[in-house]
């Protein structure tokens, strides 16, 4: 189990982060970047999967410059407010979050890597672009990925998305695939959010094939 701690961005912005330490020597940090539902319960369970696995995780809770505390459920109605908070949020503000959260890990030493979900894939992809010290990034289903396609990541990227999600087009990835060869971009049978097991598009066997590419990912470039 993690426990919550808080972070300061460098613009003097304070948030919190859910913080998960592996038992034995960590291999490296993981910045975990959340959907838009908040450091929610689906989300501290990402982070104490990859403590499991050996990373220390992070995740900041980027909706706590707009308000203190978010935690929601993936009904309509949270689903409708989570919206309305991303359409709140900004890109320069989450990406100085997401530096406050690889500062509070470096002092572990090693490299730090950055995973996100949805909207925290997005980032993921921009802070691959715009965030110092990353050694690499993988983007799940990141919505809105595939309209910066400008963006020029400066660390190895990896990409997931699912060949049903009705937000992310194929014909979006297949565009990303054009202007980034290099980033490894793999697509599953699946719907948007199929990593989430509290979501009805989970997607049990394209989550375990994802989540094997992704730690042979972190092992090769984080430890």
């Amino acid at each position: 189990m993690g426990t919550m701690m808080q972070l300061t961005a460098s613009d003097g912005a304070t948030l919190a982060a859910y913080r998960a330490t592996p038992a034995q020597a960590s291999r490296g940090g993981l910045i975990v970047v959340q959907e838009i539902f908040g450091i929610n319960s689906h989300i501290r369970s990402v982070c104490d999967g990859y403590a499991a696995d050996g990373y220390t995780a992070i995740a900041p809770a980027l909706f706590d410059r707009y308000e203190k505390g978010v935690e929601l459920g993936y009904s309509p109605p949270d689903i409708e407010a989570g919206r309305a908070l991303k359409g709140r949020a900004g890109t320069d503000s989450a990406l100085l979050d997401v530096a406050a959260a690889r500062d509070a890990i470096a002092t572990n030493g090693g490299r730090i890597g950055i995973v996100g979900y949805c909207w925290g894939g997005f980032i993921a992809w921009m802070a691959a672009a715009r965030v110092d010290g990353l050694a690499c990034a993988i983007a799940y289903y990141g919505g809105g990925l595939t309209d910066a396609l400008d963006a020029k990541p400066r660390c190895p990227v990896m990409a997931h998305f699912g060949e049903r999600d009705k937000v992310i087009p194929l014909s979006g990835v297949d565009k990303l695939r054009a202007a980034h060869p290099q980033v490894k971009v793999f697509t599953y049978a699946a719907d948007h959010g199929f990593n989430c097991d509290q979501r009805g598009s989970y997607d049990a066997a394209s989550a375990k094939l994802a989540r094997e590419r992704t730690l042979e990912f972190l092992r090769e470039n984080v430890g």
